[in-house]
């Protein structure tokens, strides 16, 4: 699993975001990244809005923990689930 990785924040995923999608979900592994698809729009920041509750939503987590480290404006991102070990990820 390339796209995850172990910080002492908390377990850090690599992931490529397809917007537009027709439902949230997790697609699978797309080169190092983990490929999720999201209904909202690239626009306003919906789409990282809407990533973010995703995210904590799958890993039962609060909004608050999870944060996007990196690609605010691009389709490749990083994002911390801070607190959650990456042993612990589990892929539904």
């Amino acid at each position: 699993m390339n796209w995850l990785s172990d910080s002492p924040e908390g377990a850090i995923l690599n992931l490529r975001i397809v917007p537009r999608a027709s439902k949230n979900a997790i697609q699978g592994e797309h080169g190092d990244a983990l490929k999720i698809r999201l209904c909202a729009p690239p626009v306003d920041g919906a789409a990282n809005s809407a990533l973010v509750e995703f995210l904590a939503e799958t890993f039962s987590l609060p909004r608050a923990r999870v944060q996007l480290l990196s690609g605010a404006a691009s389709r490749n991102k990083r994002v911390l689930l801070a607190g959650l070990p990456a042993a612990k990820v589990k892929i539904p």
